[in-house]
């Protein structure tokens, strides 16, 4: 059996709204539970992670709103779903600890981008807490403020 090179390590997609509507507490990498299919739209880069969040169902992990778009090239005899729920693999003690973080109020679980790991595409996913949305404006407010600081820089330098 041949043995499958391995793509070039590094992101494949990101939830940057992630990052804009939470605090992240923890980080965890898990392993996905992919069809042949979307493996080959993986490689493509046919993933959209922006709604992306996890939740724990009978002691397990799946990643909900990750849209993995199928090639045109696709199979006959598969019939591909592009938003169904991906299964993602832990430690059983990783996810029980989770559990119980998930379980306290305003925690949740947000996947925060897709990955190659060697041959295989990872998940790194965050235990987050909802911003205000004050919080949010202080981001945007710091934001405009570097804008303006990098605008003057540079027309003083020309």
């Amino acid at each position: 059996m041949k043995q499958a090179t391995a793509p070039a390590t590094g992101r494949i997609a990101e939830n940057k709204k992630a990052a804009f509507n939470y605090f992240f507490e923890e980080r965890y990498q898990a392993g996905m539970v992919l069809e042949g299919w979307e493996v080959k739209a993986v490689r493509t880069g046919r993933v959209q992670l922006t709604d992306g969040y996890v939740i724990i169902r009978n002691g397990e992990l799946f990643l909900l709103g990750c849209q993995i778009n199928p090639l045109g090239t696709a199979s006959t005899h598969v019939r591909p779903d592009a938003i169904r729920s991906k299964k993602l693999l832990m430690h059983k003690d990783e996810i029980r600890r989770l559990v119980g973080k998930v379980e306290q109020k305003g925690y949740t679980l947000v996947a925060l981008n897709l990955h190659w790991k060697g041959p295989n595409v990872k998940c790194e996913i965050a235990l987050a807490k909802g911003k205000a949305d004050h919080d949010k404006r202080d981001v945007i407010k710091d934001r405009e403020g570097k804008r303006e600081v990098e605008r003057a820089m540079k027309s003083r330098h020309r």
